[in-house]
């Protein structure tokens, strides 16, 4: 009996021990420096466990750079292994993952298709901060992950996880039709998606840049129109703007964006940004202009962008750079100097 149940204990040592996923991870640290690191996870009931292939750079991996966690959120990579309760998955899937973690499924936010604000959620920076796609690994919920269709390489998919998730979410939730004139501010990693984006919905799109270079590229992108938008400067002779995305880096002149907005527009910020942004009251309420915060958008919708981007032959322009300590190094000094044409990705070698 005694040596029936010292069996049955080894057993089980062995299964926790075959559970535990050990794996490489890339944290950023207070030096700005990027540390090579391992970490463990148990691979749980409804875990996956990825072989990460791809991961986008973000902006907002560099706020975060600093702050010692595993950085990346846009991971693309092959399952490898399911949890007991996982259905949806198998192993040799391709699947992609973005800022949200997990959520909990019974909050009114899951309940009324608004999960990416689940009040319960788990997300990039605030939680898990030993997982994420700067790796070799992952293991990852399996509520959150997304099969990436045929037809859409990985080094692609990679930054719709997050820029493209997040330009999708203005274009897809509020309202948005074919038959409106949508501005984008800004020809960066989300901008230059958003024209795209917009284009292929049927709507005419107006590009607002400060550099006079990108204007080819623009209309190339699927722009019909395109202004420099000068700091202070009053812009006359543009039709109305029904959708107005905010792309660029820095904080938007709103009093110069609502002289450009028609009657009942909307402005979307849409990028990250921690100062304090002046609205002028008397032009907001006038034209009944409403400014829209947004995020990624749903689980459900990022599974029709995907489909979308390959219908479409939407692509994200990219740069690429090795999954390493220096490639990770270098690609963010890149982004840094504000010389990423147009996304960032770093490819497992």
């Amino acid at each position: 009996m005694c040596n029936h149940n010292h069996l049955r204990f080894s057993q089980l040592n062995l299964l926790v021990r075959d559970m535990a996923k050990t794996f490489t991870v890339f944290r950023g640290s207070s030096s700005g420096a990027i540390v090579r690191d391992k970490t463990t996870r148990d691979l749980g009931p409804n875990d996956v466990f990825i072989q990460l292939t791809h991961s986008g750079l973000c902006g907002t991996d560099e706020h975060y750079l600093r702050s010692g966690i595993v950085l990346g959120h846009e991971g693309i990579g092959v399952v490898k292994e399911l949890g007991s309760a996982v259905k949806d998955f198998q192993v040799g899937d391709r699947v992609g993952f973005g800022w949200v973690h997990s959520t909990c499924g019974y909050c009114e936010n899951c309940l009324t298709g608004k999960d990416v604000f689940c009040v319960n959620k788990t997300e990039f920076g605030t939680h898990d901060q030993d997982l994420g796609s700067f790796g070799s690994h992952v293991v990852w919920d399996a509520g959150t992950l997304y099969k990436i269709p045929e037809g859409l390489e990985s080094a692609h998919a990679a930054p719709l996880m997050c820029a493209g998730a997040t330009v999708w979410g203005a274009l897809s939730q509020y309202g948005l039709k074919p038959t409106d004139r949508v501005g984008v501010v800004g020809i960066g990693g989300l901008g230059h998606l958003a024209i795209q984006m917009a284009a292929k919905m049927g709507c005419e799109v107006v590009v607002f840049s400060s550099s006079e270079s990108k204007k080819e590229e623009a209309l190339r992108l699927g722009a019909s129109g395109f202004h420099i938008l000068i700091p202070g400067a009053h812009l006359t002779g543009i039709k109305k703007i029904n959708q107005m995305l905010i792309c660029g880096s820095g904080q938007p002149d709103y009093e110069q964006l609502l002289g450009l907005m028609a009657t009942g527009g909307t402005i979307y910020g849409i990028t990250v940004s921690f100062g304090l942004t002046g609205v002028p009251m008397l032009a907001l309420l006038t034209k009944g202009v409403r400014i829209q915060g947004t995020a990624e958008a749903p689980r459900a919708a990022i599974k029709k962008m995907l489909d979308f981007c390959v219908r479409h032959n939407i692509r994200p322009v990219i740069m690429t750079w090795p999954m390493n300590q220096n490639g990770i190094e270098d690609a963010m000094r890149t982004l840094r100097a504000g010389d990423m044409r147009y996304r960032g990705v770093l490819q497992v070698e």
